[in-house]
């Protein structure tokens, strides 16, 4: 049981980061081209528009923060590989 459960746990640890950095790559993709979009079309807007892309990057960036802090707790948690034979030789 304990050898499923640390499988499960290092199978989380490795996709925490990977799937929160492609969320935020898209998302921020997206933001800079709406961005470039809209001061194309109103250059007079662009103190504005650029204040407002630079928050929302901030935001989106908080997405990967998140995703690499639960990565690194996930990573502690699992066991070294002295502790995981003994674990399952029990």
């Amino acid at each position: 049981m304990a050898s499923i459960y640390f499988g499960l746990l290092a199978l989380g640890a490795a996709l925490a980061a990977p799937l929160a950095a492609i969320g935020a790559g898209i998302g921020e993709g997206m933001i800079f081209a709406s961005a470039i979009q809209s001061i194309a079309r109103q250059p007079e807007a662009q103190g504005r528009v650029q204040t407002l892309m630079f928050l929302t990057f901030a935001l989106v960036e908080t997405l990967f923060i998140f995703g690499f802090v639960i990565f690194l707790i996930l990573l502690g948690k699992l066991p070294t590989p002295d502790q995981l034979n003994t674990l399952i030789q029990k």
